[in-house]
């Protein structure tokens, strides 16, 4: 097996088991992985068009819509007519969906400083850096980014 198959099988089984870990972890805090998905992009990014929250976590027009609906029940996500194109809703974070985010976060990084809680402090550095070099690759790669639009999906795509 070459070099770069090994790096890629042990990139896909670190991220496999981490997003399984997590989405236990997200499952204990009463948040099925795709509400953890649009409350913690809301977070990250602030209110926006439901369309494009669906395109930028990859979901179906459906499903975004039942996700955001089931948060809007449960207080957590507030929806609002969108001024710039009335077909469409503007959602956000409540401040008790704010608290969840904060109550979720806190929960996902007690469970990652577990995982690294048996590493030597020269190791838990090493995976630190190796993070940080591996975050700053992502961040740079087209494909990491989100959805393309559909003209340029078979341009861009690396299947052959």
């Amino acid at each position: 097996m070459s070099e770069s198959a090994m790096a890629g099988e042990l990139l896909r089984e670190v991220a496999r088991l981490y997003v399984r870990a997590q989405r236990a972890v997200a499952d204990c805090c009463q948040t099925t992985s795709t509400q953890c998905h649009i409350l913690t992009e809301l977070a990250r990014s602030g209110p926006m068009a439901m369309g494009e929250l669906g395109s930028r976590l990859l979901l179906e027009k459906s499903w975004i819509s039942r996700a955001i609906d089931s948060l809007v029940a449960l207080d957590l996500v507030s929806k609002a007519p969108n001024p710039a194109d009335a077909r469409s809703w503007i959602v956000s974070l409540t401040t008790a969906g704010k608290r969840r985010v904060k109550s979720l976060n806190t929960s996902l990084d007690q469970h990652a400083e577990h995982l690294l809680d048996g590493l030597s402090d020269r190791d838990r550095q090493q995976v630190r850096q190796a993070l940080i070099v591996l975050l700053r690759q992502l961040r740079s790669d087209p494909n990491a980014r989100g959805p393309l639009p559909i003209t340029d999906r078979q341009e861009a795509s690396p299947c052959r």
